[in-house]
Parts: structure tokens; C-alpha cells; sequence
């Protein structure tokens, strides 16, 4: 019985053990989740595949010429790790039977639903802007589903072609898709550059409107910072000065008393402050002088009991 109840107890530890670690491994998230997507769709791009790495873009595959590419030059696609070419063929295969089979059920029986994002369009500059230099205007499209969008560039409302190079649309997480456009251009003052995202089968058209501003040079900005920080040390400096004089000066007592005097038919009351400047008074010293205080025996009595 005892046996029995050691080997239940000890079953009981070890289950509560792994479920402690089961627990600890479920909430520690990872330092970066690499991810490899495949995808196929009815429009195109048909067939997708990539490696990322978090939200950073590794390779891609090319599916028309078969072969892996990387996002930056840096990268090399032929080390190990890449798929297979027979894999990807395999894959491409299987996900085009899925693909015709959904689609021939939600002809034929009931439409099945479709998720779509809203794409986010925004412009920003590769390099800090100077107008009259080269530079590369970057149009991000984000929360893109299906993965599929059009991306092109106007100037003052015409369309630009030269100097424009698109990314593939490549996933990010939770299921999402992304792309890059890029317009090598010399900006202007009172030029006006658009991006504009066409979904295909959708009737939506994004569009993001860029117009370069004049910034204010940097070197005037550090000179404006630069005369502030001084101009504070500066008031600061007297400031401080200010308070130890004023500290080491000698403190007079000085007794201020607010009385509350009367006059004579109705009550009416009248506040008066009798301030008592610069000399250092004391109790004990002769009561002062004047109208007010001589006609006042009250004043007196609570100058003494002060």
C-alpha cells in the first residue's frame, strides 16, 4: 500500500515537474522566429515562397526561372538551408491540387469566405532631405492580404517609370504581407509625388501623397541648441549666486501682525496689515511709537504677548 502510494506520489511530482517546465517553455517567447512561407493564389503573383527572419525579408524564390534570390546583396542564397528545387516543385504541386479543389467547392456548393486587409501606404526618404540632391523616395505598402498589389509612381500627376524598383511581396507575422517600391528622384520645391496600390479584383486604389519641405539645416539647429543650453547655464549660474547671498546675509526678525480693528456704530470690520520694516524687534524692546498704537491699549497688550 505504501508502494503504491510512493509510486502514484512520485508520478504525481514528475507530472506537476513537466507541466511547470510545459508552462515555462509556452510563455518564454523567442529571442526571433524564423519563418518560411509558401503560398499560392488565383492572381498574381500565383506562387510565393520566402525565408524571413522576424520581419526582415532573407530570400525569396523566383518561380519562373527557379532559382532562390537574396533581399540584400549581402546575403548569399546558395549556402544550405535553402529548399530544395524538387521540395519546391513538390510543394508547388500540392498547394495548386488545394487551391483548385477550394475553389471548385465554393463554386459549386457555397461561397466560401475571404479575408482581406486594407493595404497601408506610406513615403518616406532613404537619405535626410536636401532639395537640388539625389535621393530615393521608399513607398512601404503594409497590411496586405491577399498577397497580391499593383504599386506605381506619378510626378506632378504623370507617371514615372524610370528609377522605380518594386520588392516582392514577402510575409511578415500574423499572417501578413509587404512591399517595397523605390523612386531614385532629385526633389524639388513644389514637387508633388504620389504612390499609388491597385488590388486586382477589388475595386480599392490606394494612394500616398509625398511633397518635400525645406528642412531647416542641421548646423543652424545646432547653433539655435547650442545658444539655448548656454543661455540656461548662464540664468542658472546667477540664479545660484542670487541664493547663496541671500543665504549668508543675517535673517531680522521682523514681526508682522494682521489686527482686526473696529469702528465705532455699526460693526464693520476692517482688515489692516501693519508691516514693521528692516529692524530686528523683540518683545522686550520699547513698544513703538504713533497715533495708531497710543490710541490702541489692545495693540499693545498683544504686542507684548508676542
Amino acid at each position: 500500500m505504501q508502494a503504491g502510494r510512493c509510486r502514484w506520489g512520485g508520478l504525481g511530482v514528475w507530472a506537476w515537474l513537466w507541466g511547470a517546465a510545459a508552462a515555462a517553455t509556452l510563455q518564454e517567447e523567442p529571442v526571433h522566429l524564423f519563418s518560411q512561407v509558401f503560398y499560392c493564389q488565383i492572381d498574381s503573383p500565383f506562387f510565393g515562397l520566402a525565408q524571413s527572419l522576424d520581419d526582415d525579408q532573407l530570400f525569396w524564390f523566383d518561380f519562373p526561372n527557379s532559382s532562390w534570390h537574396a533581399r540584400l546583396p549581402d546575403f548569399h542564397p546558395e549556402l544550405p538551408g535553402r529548399v530544395p528545387l524538387a521540395n519546391v516543385s513538390a510543394q508547388r504541386e500540392l498547394c495548386g491540387e488545394l487551391l483548385s479543389l477550394l475553389s471548385n467547392f465554393s463554386d459549386q456548393h457555397a461561397p466560401m469566405p475571404e479575408a482581406k486587409g486594407i493595404p497601408q501606404i506610406s513615403i518616406f526618404t532613404r537619405y535626410p532631405l536636401e532639395l537640388g540632391k539625389p535621393n530615393t523616395l521608399i513607398c512601404s505598402v503594409t497590411n496586405l492580404f491577399p498577397p497580391s498589389a499593383d504599386v506605381s509612381w506619378e510626378w506632378n500627376g504623370q507617371p514615372v517609370t524610370q528609377g522605380v524598383s518594386t520588392t516582392q511581396v514577402y510575409p511578415v507575422n500574423w499572417l501578413g504581407f509587404e512591399r517595397f517600391s523605390y523612386l531614385e528622384a532629385t526633389p524639388q520645391e513644389g514637387d508633388v509625388y504620389s504612390c499609388i496600390v491597385k488590388t486586382p479584383g477589388d475595386q480599392y486604389s490606394g494612394l500616398a501623397y509625398w511633397v518635400p519641405k525645406d528642412p531647416v539645416p542641421s548646423d543652424f539647429l545646432e547653433t539655435v541648441a547650442g545658444g539655448v543650453a548656454i543661455a540656461v547655464g548662464i540664468l542658472l549660474v546667477i540664479l545660484g549666486i542670487v541664493l547663496i547671498v541671500k543665504s549668508r546675509r543675517p535673517r531680522s526678525a521682523v514681526n508682522c501682525q494682521a489686527v482686526q480693528l473696529k469702528t465705532g456704530g455699526p460693526a464693520v470690520g476692517h482688515l489692516v496689515l501693519l508691516t514693521l520694516s528692516c529692524a530686528e524687534l523683540h518683545p522686550a524692546d520699547p513698544f513703538p511709537s504713533g497715533a495708531l498704537w497710543d490710541s490702541r491699549p489692545s495693540l499693545q497688550r498683544d504686542w507684548r504677548a508676542s
